[in-house]
């Protein structure tokens, strides 16, 4: 899932004319990756680097990156840093692909500093193939291919951003064969490059994507699919012979993505979708008939919610995205067969049947679960933007997100999946508001606040699918009907510009209102903003546990101070400092390593906040009073 500048940076960069803007709402960048938080990464591991190398691949090499880790797959790749997803990209090839950021297999900056620098970020590597001369030669024609996209879902790569594509020699370097500069939205595109000179001819060839982005920003989006090497080919061998699933299954619920068991059990012919689907790319140059199927499980109970029944062939044109549709469940499971409370997880499987031998495989089943659990969802869990208001100083900015309940229930608290942002909001605080209506919408004449939990701080922990938890201090009943949640940042508080996940994978309406200048206006933004009411039973507070854990401790002196203010922390490496003023505003930043002095003669006295940050994580919010 990425820091994010202020709108000063939007300003000066001119992402504006890219940003969808509507009024005062704006989606940006998400500068962080929640979904590689807290994932261990494969370990590289020498001996088995050089077992692969004395034992090479054979050709063919064929990878469409169709699978269910974030990490590329080490029996054929070599490094981590890219992102395996299958949301990033617009129109796939098929599903599943790379993603190129300037973030690192943990889903933070290479460099939270030099942002404006430009340097070589992400990188995939193959494992060792066989192109020695005993196996393969220049005159057996061997072609390499991929196709890539810049932008996708993400934002664009700027003009200063590259893809660059390098071989290995037999002599041991690599010599860059390929790269494209940065532009805005296009289409997957193939590339073609054959493999002429025999300086690649060699039992350990390799080949290297990486690409080049400001470190900080992150918005470099490059998205590489569908990589094949073989001999016997010529540059007009485009031809992928593959026909595919695209695209995740649409959500067995009409409107949420999920939402408690006993929510949809009190009224399933309303939440139930009149029917599944999934998107099928047939990527041969001629018309495909296609036969495809899916069963559903009850992972609680072992249930039979569908049996496989085949479905009569869909025709998908050459060339093209047929969406295929399924029908409903044959039945549910009954709500007393595992509890108004309980975690309840369907888990359907979509396949279709191959045509040929040489189809590949991989993208013929694709596995999606529907999770019931203790809240409320319309987004699917991963954050491609940001949302957020610009607010004015003088004004407070609100967003109230519409929900529907359909039996009485209680709210415990609100999760919110948070882009990280420069200064850092660690000292912006907003309230979480709950109302029954708001006014000018659905027909309501005034707002109707029913709670309000003040004074909460953004924190963006790995905890409910990399949301935070903010546990409200007294639950909250609500009745039957429809609610509406979200943020209050109040003026002169310094907390303009809070920055929400936003999944842009969410089509139709994102039920969002927004409330800065006079009164609440329907959202223009397209996509789901990525807040969840918490419902049930009691929860705990991401609070607790995950800031001891993460955030280092800093100490100040002297303090009060004058003119030279040390810092002393944990991390023995050199550390970003960063000194807020008491409206949030950034007044000093740079970097130090701990125990030496940093000078802040020149700021004003009064009362300044001081923060470091150490692998994009910051710590624990000292108090200064400067004298």
């Amino acid at each position: 899932m990425k820091y994010i500048r202020t709108i000063i940076y939007v300003l000066i960069t001119g992402i504006f004319a890219q940003q969808h803007a509507h009024a005062q709402e704006y989606s940006g960048h998400l500068l962080c990756n929640p979904s590689l938080f807290n994932i261990q990464a494969p370990k590289k591991q020498v001996k088995k680097t050089t077992a692969t190398a004395l034992n090479p691949l054979s050709l063919p090499f064929f990878e469409d990156f169709t699978g269910y880790s974030v990490f590329p797959d080490s029996s054929k790749w070599q490094d981590y840093e890219v992102f395996i997803n299958n949301t990033m990209g617009f129109k796939p090839v098929s599903r599943g692909m790379a993603t190129f950021d300037a973030l690192d297999y943990r889903g933070i900056p290479y460099d939270s500093f030099s942002n404006t620098n430009f340097r070589y970020a992400d990188s995939l590597t193959s494992q060792p193939i066989n192109l020695s001369v005993n196996v393969v030669t220049p005159g057996d024609s061997v072609y390499f291919s991929f196709f890539y996209q810049p932008q996708g879902n993400g934002y664009y790569p700027l003009i200063q951003d590259s893809l660059i594509l390098y071989f290995k020699t037999r002599f041991g370097g690599f010599q860059k064969v390929w790269s494209v500069s940065g532009t805005s939205l296009a289409p997957f595109k193939q590339v073609m490059i054959p493999i002429s000179d025999s300086v690649y001819y060699d039992s350990s060839f390799q080949f290297r994507f990486v690409n080049i982005g400001a470190l900080y920003w992150a918005d470099a989006i490059w998205n590489v699919d569908y990589i094949r090497l073989n001999s016997g080919r010529n540059q007009y061998d485009t031809a992928i012979n593959d026909i595919g699933f695209s695209s995740d299954p649409s959500f067995l619920l009409n409107d949420y993505s999920s939402m408690p068991y006993r929510q949809f059990n009190a009224n399933p012919g309303i939440e139930r979708a009149g029917q599944y689907s999934v998107k099928v790319t047939n990527n041969y140059v001629t018309a495909q008939a296609v036969t495809c199927g899916y069963t559903g499980i009850g992972l609680n109970t072992g249930d039979i919610l569908r049996a496989n029944t085949w479905n009569p062939a869909v025709n998908v044109p050459a060339m093209g995205i047929q969406s295929v549709v399924f029908p409903r469940y044959n039945t549910l499971i009954p709500i007393t067969s595992v509890g108004a409370y309980d975690k309840v997880v369907f888990e359907n499987t979509f396949f279709l049947q191959s045509i040929s031998t040489s189809d590949p495989t991989g993208n013929d089943t694709v596995v999606k679960d529907i999770i019931f659990d203790n809240y409320l969802a319309y987004d699917d869990g991963s954050a491609e933007k940001s949302y957020y208001l610009n607010l004015y100083p003088t004004l407070p900015g609100k967003i109230a997100i519409e929900y529907h309940l359909n039996t009485p229930d209680t709210m415990r608290g609100m999760s919110i999946c948070f882009g990280k942002q420069v200064p850092f909001a660690t000292n912006k605080f907003f309230n979480i508001v709950v109302y029954s209506s708001l006014r000018g919408v659905n027909g309501s004449s005034a707002d109707h606040i029913l709670y309000t939990q003040e004074l909460c701080l953004p924190g963006y922990a790995d905890t409910l699918n990399h949301f935070w938890n903010y546990r409200f201090d007294r639950p909250l009943a609500l009745p039957a009907g429809t609610f509406y949640a979200g943020t209050f940042q109040p003026a002169q508080s310094g907390s303009d510009s809070l920055y929400i996940g936003l999944d842009v994978n969410r089509v139709g309406s994102n039920h969002a209102y927004y409330d800065v200048l006079s009164g609440w206006t329907p959202s223009l933004i397209s996509g789901a903003i990525m807040m969840r009411p918490l419902l049930g039973r009691y929860i705990q507070s991401s609070s607790i546990n995950d800031v001891q854990l993460k955030k280092q401790r800093l100490l100040l002196s002297p303090n009060p101070v004058e003119d030279q203010l040390k810092l002393e922390f944990e991390s023995t490496a050199e550390t970003g400092y960063y000194i807020t003023d008491i409206s949030g505003r950034n007044v000093l930043q740079g970097t130090i390593y701990s125990g030496k002095s940093i000078d802040i003669s020149t700021l004003r006295q009064g009362m300044y906040f001081v923060t470091i940050v150490t692998e994009g994580i910051p710590s624990v919010t000292e108090k200064l009073i400067k004298r």
